[in-house]
């Protein structure tokens, strides 16, 4: 059974740092590219950003120079360390790996 279970949300203040992590088990983590997304109230589902299995990063144009995603292949684990953090960050932010996903872990940022 494929499981990824994402933590280290929470409540920030505008400019602070949270660091969301993503341990996956029940799958071949190596070999696939693992993305973050984040939906907020009333919006669609975005990609934040992902990395490939060679550990390639792609960001949206909305967290370059803020964000950064890293694995940890021998943990199976993803990492989303974001800076200089930003009232329209709030959302509800989201592993995924192949159809995969998780359960979510809320980011808030108080103005």
């Amino acid at each position: 059974q494929v499981q990824l279970v994402e933590s280290g949300g929470g409540l920030v203040q505008t400019g602070g740092s949270l660091r969301l992590s993503c341990a996956a088990s029940g799958i071949r983590f190596s070999i696939y590219t693992v993305g973050w997304y984040r939906q907020a109230p009333g919006k669609q589902r975005e990609l934040v950003a992902n990395i490939a299995s060679g550990g390639s990063p792609n960001y949206a144009d909305s967290v370059k120079g803020r964000f950064t995603i890293s694995r940890d292949n021998a943990k199976k684990t993803v990492s989303l360390q974001m800076n200089s953090l930003k009232p329209e960050d709030t959302a509800v932010y989201y592993c995924s790996m192949d159809r995969y996903w998780g359960q979510g872990t809320q980011v808030t940022v108080s103005s």
